[in-house]
């Protein structure tokens, strides 16, 4: 597909993630992102409000994606140790394959209107709460050590991924999928119940 035939939201999101990637959010003007896309500052603003609109729309498409999937994990049948597993493995991935949208968005977020930032805060939270029900259900059943509360878990395992963005390279020698798979790994392992003496 032509970037002629791309859709015209599409091709500026595409762009935007490109310049606010290379140049930063506060460096990039509206003008250079309806230049790049090849549309005018109307057809911007038939899809989007602001230059805001645009910074958080590149996150929650990722979001988004990984509720939908996170759903799917934690509705499936199986041990909850194996749903957890698959779900923490799968939101590194799903964030290593999408190392700009990550890194732009939590490097730009302080810089949306209040507003906006709080709607972003509250899908988020949306994700992290169906995360921790994971936790306390194997924490309920006596599979996950329950003396560490599940919110520390949660946090804890969430400012691991959040920070992708500062070193991770897809050039390295880890695939996001293996460095989920390890992420996931050590959350497990620390989840595990003290052997009884």
């Amino acid at each position: 597909m032509t970037q002629d035939q791309e859709p015209v939201r599409q091709r500026l999101l595409s762009e935007a993630t490109r310049l606010f990637a290379e140049r930063g959010f506060e460096s990039t003007s509206v003008q250079e992102i309806v230049t790049a896309a090849g549309v005018t500052k109307g057809a911007m603003y038939h899809y989007f409000d602001s230059k805001d609109d645009l910074l958080h729309e590149i996150y929650a498409r990722l979001l988004r994606m990984q509720m939908e999937r996170l759903n799917h994990f934690a509705g499936a049948g199986g041990p909850v140790a194996e749903r957890l597993h698959a779900a923490a493995a799968d939101v590194v991935r799903t964030s290593a394959e999408n190392l700009d949208d990550s890194k732009i968005f939590f490097r730009s977020m302080h810089l949306l209107a209040p507003d906006t930032r709080k709607v972003v805060r509250a899908e988020r939270r949306v994700y992290h709460e169906r995360f921790r029900g994971l936790v306390t259900e194997g924490q309920r059943e006596g599979v996950f050590r329950a003396d560490v509360p599940a919110d520390i878990v949660v946090d804890f395992f969430f400012g691991s991924v959040h920070h992708l963005g500062t070193w991770y390279s897809p050039e390295g020698p880890l695939s996001g999928t293996e460095l989920g798979a390890h992420f996931a790994d050590l959350l497990l392992h620390s989840l595990r119940p003290a052997e009884k003496e």
